[in-house]
């Protein structure tokens, strides 16, 4: 059973079952205490009054109501029975005088014995007896409540079905939202125990609606972003369709492939942006080598490098310099950095990649020596689409997002700065131990 309401009626009343299996129990113990005390008394009583009596004749004629609980027996100053009244049945021997519990063959015997003028009077009472008018007791006591323990359960369920309505109100409210309604829920009239689940609701609304605002700002940005590079394409088609010589072909096929690989370029870097943003499907976590990784991306952008007559090349490599991550997701991060720093790298400049581990946390870093950032402008360089005054419009813009993105995916750190020399410099500071969110 899985209802919160099921589960505290049939709690509820099994705690009241149990509180009243314990009150009856301690009806019980106080009824045969005071039953016990009654009765001593009663037979401390019957035996002071026998005292003045004559126990002469036969035994048999003396025997008294069979009906009567309590049970007489007399001896003599020699131990010889005078008088008893259950002649045939077994009694207690009296080992002392004053109260005592004895046992026979058949039973448990309470026993009050007292001497008088040498005779010995002793005045017995089965203990079952007591513990039947104590159970009795107790019984009448219980029943009331057995009785209407039906009603109690269901004022329970009343009870529960009533406290518990503001979170069916809750329920209701949130099943009749939208997804355009994200507005916070109420917690007015919400009880104390449902409250951080209201707080909880209202922020992961928060963030769904932040997720959602984000998307649609992508979406936006990125239908402006293609815009440009589409529309040039047309253009360049129709430049193409009315060329007349053969120059003026090869001049407008090569405008159109040039432009076919910008907006190739933006929309791949659109999809790495989006295969990375929080909440994306995660890949395969594995131990990552930095040094084969570097090694890779410098050998993937060495014809690039060649062709703009940059030095590309690793400074320092550490073979320890290992992470837990995302192998496809790192690569992408240290191509755009590359990238990004060969972009912007003039001709006959040097581009140095490397790793290493410092204090415990592992680093990757990519240095050159062109123009540099100023510092007022190195937090919105990471803004999506971008561009510092100046700067080439064939980029997309989303270089370094897309690092930041895949960083803070494996709680990294990006700083930028100043290179010896002049230049920028990007570092990634990996965590001690981290795993990719």
């Amino acid at each position: 059973m899985n209802s919160i309401r099921g589960k505290l009626v049939l709690a509820l009343t099994a705690a009241m079952t149990v509180v009243m299996l314990l009150g009856a129990w301690a009806t019980y113990g106080a009824a045969k205490e005071e039953a016990n005390t009654i009765f001593d008394y009663h037979l401390e009583q019957i035996a002071m009054a026998l005292r003045n009596q004559t126990f002469q004749g036969p035994t048999e004629a003396l025997a008294g109501e069979t009906s009567f609980d309590f049970v007489i027996r007399v001896w003599d100053r020699n131990g010889l029975t005078i008088y008893s009244s259950r002649p045939y049945r077994p009694l207690p021997e009296i080992a002392r005088l004053g109260f005592a519990t004895e046992r026979t063959s058949e039973e448990t015997w309470r026993v009050f014995a007292l001497q008088y003028r040498g005779e010995t009077i002793a005045v017995a009472q089965p203990t079952s007896v007591r513990a039947r008018l104590a159970a009795t007791a107790a019984l009448r006591t219980l029943t009331p409540f057995m009785v209407l323990l039906p009603l109690i359960a269901l004022l329970i369920w009343l009870i529960v079905s009533r406290e518990l309505r503001p979170l069916n109100d809750l329920a209701r409210s949130v099943r009749a939202r939208t997804p355009e309604a994200l507005d916070p829920v109420s917690d007015s009239g919400v009880p104390d125990e449902a409250r951080p689940l209201v707080v909880a609701l209202n922020e992961l609304l928060g963030r769904l609606r932040a997720t959602l605002q984000v998307q649609r700002d992508f979406i936006a940005d990125a239908a402006h972003e293609l815009r440009t590079p589409l529309t040039a394409l047309q253009l360049q088609a129709g430049l193409l369709e009315r060329a007349t010589s053969e120059a003026e072909r090869s001049a407008a096929l090569g405008d159109l492939k040039a432009g076919l690989e910008r907006a190739i370029h933006a929309v791949q870097q659109l999809l790495a942006l989006a295969r990375n943003e929080a909440g994306a499907r995660v890949g395969a976590l594995a131990e990552v080598s930095l040094a084969e990784l570097m090694r890779q991306v410098v050998a993937d952008h060495t014809a690039l490098a060649d062709a703009r007559a940059i030095d590309l090349g690793v400074s320092a490599l550490d073979p320890a310099a290992t992470v837990l991550g995302d192998g496809d997701a790192l690569r992408t991060l240290l191509a755009n950095l590359v990238a990004n720093a060969l972009c912007h790298t003039p001709a006959g400049g040097k581009v140095d990649v490397s790793c290493g581990i410092d204090a415990g946390r592992v680093w990757l870093e990519v240095a050159d020596n062109g123009p540099g950032i100023p510092a007022e402008e190195r937090e919105r360089v990471f803004d999506r689409f971008y561009r510092r005054s100046g700067q080439s419009p064939s980029g997309s813009g989303l270089g370094l997002a897309i690092v930041r993105t895949i960083a803070r995916r494996h709680k990294a750190e990006v700083c930028l700065d100043d290179t010896p020399g002049g230049g920028l410099t990007a570092r990634i500071v990996f965590p001690g131990s981290a795993r990719p969110a």
